[in-house]
């Protein structure tokens, strides 16, 4: 890529960027000189933003492995040395793309809804909002556990800390609850996922995978396990989004009964 010797600063989202112009030739008419415009913004011009969507689109396609700066470069067209302008290595851009699908989660089922939804809705809202962005992006849950207290983790936990404090739990309750809330969701949301990319690598069909699980569950000694066998059809049909929202009711009712006990 070749660049001008003039930069031009921008911001976007609250952060510095640069743009690197291109020098524009006209075309040479037969015996016309050739002429060079003065430098031009390129509507492609490379961006923060346009990196971590680009990241985002080949950590979906290709893993966490498959990101790196050179499968990045070639999807960008540009040289490494353009991309480490705006961000610093693979983790800060990890980091950047987890920060802007939850951004992009929080906006749709908390933001929108802010003024119409109770502390109850907003959290059951914004855990299957997660649950459904990290079955989409499997990479998340992995992603945010390497980079715990990291800037998507605190957006999370701020949002359901704001709910719990509504609540109406109790001061001393509220780091428990809120933790417990952001453990179940990121959790199950991600095990869920890995669980899902596990099938689909090995070209397993749900439906099969799960009739298969039941049946060995049926199959177990009836003496040592009586539960596991009591809900093998369960298992055969469940919900996974059905199940999750239900946990998330079962902590719920426990911040509620902590108030109800307070009063």
């Amino acid at each position: 890529m070749v660049t001008s010797p003039g930069r031009e600063e921008g911001s976007m989202h609250g952060m510095t960027f640069h743009d690197d112009g291109a020098p524009f030739q006209l075309c040479q008419d037969r015996g016309m000189v050739k002429k060079t415009s003065p430098p031009q913004r390129r509507e492609d011009s490379l961006s923060r933003d346009r990196i971590v969507e680009t990241a985002i689109a080949l950590l979906d396609s290709a893993g966490e492995g498959g990101l790196t700066f050179r499968a990045l470069s070639e999807r960008l067209a540009t040289g490494p040395g353009a991309i480490y302008w705006h961000v610093a290595n693979k983790g800060d851009l990890l980091v950047a793309a987890c920060d802007a699908v939850i951004a992009g989660v929080m906006a749709a089922h908390v933001d929108a809804h802010a003024d119409a939804q109770t502390p109850e809705e907003t959290i059951r809202a914004l855990a299957l909002g997660m649950f459904d962005a990290m079955d989409e992006h499997p990479w998340i849950g992995s992603a945010l556990f390497q980079s715990a207290g990291a800037l998507p983790t605190v957006r999370l936990f701020e949002c359901i800390g704001q709910q719990v404090r509504a609540l109406g739990a109790p001061a001393a309750g509220q780091w428990s609850a809120t933790s417990a809330l952001l453990h179940y969701i990121l959790g199950v949301g991600g095990q869920n996922a890995a669980n899902r990319l596990s099938a689909q690598t090995r070209e397993l069909d749900r439906e099969d995978f799960l009739g298969e699980v039941a049946d060995a569950w049926s199959a177990l000694d009836e003496r040592d396990y009586p539960f596991t066998r009591s809900v093998a059809n369960q298992l055969r049909d469940h919900d996974d989004r059905g199940d999750f929202l239900a946990g998330i009711d079962l902590i719920l009712g426990g911040i509620k009964g902590a108030r109800a006990r307070r009063r």
